[in-house]
């Protein structure tokens, strides 16, 4: 009989495992899916893309060796 109740014990832990890491890769999956929406919000606002004051800045020529 003490066999079956950690059987069960075990069971019910693995189940409540199962749920958590449901969970979080849903709650993961949302935060994806809104990043994806409000990127492309934003590229469809900038009909012109991005500009260039946007990018790091970068010396305009090469340094001499």
């Amino acid at each position: 009989m003490f066999e079956y109740e950690l059987q069960q014990i075990r069971s019910a832990e693995l189940i409540r495992e199962a749920r958590s890491y449901r969970l979080a890769k849903e709650a993961l999956s949302g935060r994806r899916a809104a990043r994806r929406a409000a990127a492309r919000r934003t590229a469809q606002g900038d009909a012109e893309g991005r500009s260039p004051g946007d990018r790091p800045r970068r010396h305009r020529f090469a340094r001499a060796a």
